[in-house]
C-alpha cells in the first residue's frame, strides 16, 4: 500500500485536525463506484429527512415566537432601527446572508443591515489590538444604539465573542436575537435575550441548515409586518 508523508517544514501545524510532522498516513483505497454511489444516496436521503424533521420541529415549537420576533423587528425598522448580524466561521457566512437578505432583497423592502465580519480591516485591527473576544461587542458599542437589532449566530451557543456582543447589545437597549443549536449552550443561560431560537440537534451541519430557514422566515415575516407580501418562495 502506498503512503503519503506529511510535510515537516515550518513550525505551525496546518489546518485542524493538526497533522503531526513526519507521520506517515496510508493513501485511501479506491472505492467501488457502485457502492460509493449507493452510500452517497443513502447518506443524502438520511440528511434530507433529518433537516426536514428539524424544520418542522422548529416551526411547531417556535412558530408563534418567530412571528412575534418579526413584528418587533418591523417596529424597529419602521422607527429607523438597523440590523447587525454576527457569527464565526459558518456563522459568519450566515450572518452575511442575513445582512444581504435584508439589505439587498430580490424583492420587497431594502432594510438597513450590516454583517460585523464584512470589514476585514476592522476585524483584524480589533483582534490584534484589543482581542478576538470583543470583535463584535466593540463594533456594537460604536455603531449600535437603542432601537437597533442584534442577531448573533452560534451552533454551540458558546462562542464567547458572540455572547459578549449580545450582552453589549442588551446594555445598549437593542432588540437581541440568538440562533443556536443542541440545548442552547451558554447562550441559553444568558437570561437577557429577547428571542432565542434553538435548533435541537448536535450536528453543526443540520443546525446551520435549519438556522438558514429561521432567518429567512424572519425576513419574510418582517416584510409582511411592514406591509409587503413577498411572492411564494417555495
Amino acid at each position: 500500500m502506498s503512503t503519503i508523508e506529511e510535510p515537516t517544514a515550518g513550525t505551525v501545524p496546518g489546518l485542524y485536525p493538526f497533522p503531526v510532522p513526519g507521520r506517515r498516513i496510508a493513501a485511501p483505497a479506491r472505492p467501488d463506484p457502485g457502492a460509493a454511489l449507493a452510500e452517497a444516496r443513502r447518506s443524502a436521503e438520511e440528511k434530507a429527512a433529518e433537516i426536514v424533521r428539524l424544520r418542522w420541529q422548529v416551526a411547531e415549537v417556535a412558530g408563534d415566537e418567530l412571528a412575534e420576533c418579526a413584528q418587533e423587528m418591523a417596529i424597529r425598522f419602521a422607527a429607523g432601527g438597523r440590523l447587525f448580524a454576527f457569527g464565526n466561521g459558518g456563522g459568519s457566512t450566515d450572518a452575511q446572508q442575513v445582512a444581504t437578505a435584508f439589505l439587498h432583497p430580490s424583492h420587497g423592502l431594502s432594510l438597513p443591515a450590516l454583517c460585523l465580519t464584512s470589514d476585514v480591516a476592522v476585524l483584524t485591527a480589533l483582534s490584534n489590538d484589543v482581542g478576538f473576544d470583543v470583535v463584535f461587542a466593540r463594533q456594537l458599542a460604536t455603531l449600535g444604539r437603542r432601537g437597533d437589532i442584534a442577531l448573533g449566530l452560534s451552533t454551540s451557543g458558546g462562542s464567547f465573542n458572540v455572547l459578549r456582543a449580545l450582552e453589549e447589545a442588551a446594555h445598549l437597549g437593542m432588540l437581541t436575537i440568538g440562533l443556536t443549536g443542541d440545548q442552547g449552550g451558554r447562550m441559553a443561560g444568558l437570561g437577557l435575550l429577547d428571542y432565542l431560537f434553538v435548533i435541537p440537534s448536535s450536528s453543526a451541519h443540520r443546525v446551520q441548515e435549519a438556522q438558514a430557514t429561521v432567518y429567512h422566515v424572519l425576513w419574510e415575516l418582517t416584510q409582511r409586518a411592514l406591509g409587503v407580501s413577498p411572492p411564494d418562495t417555495d
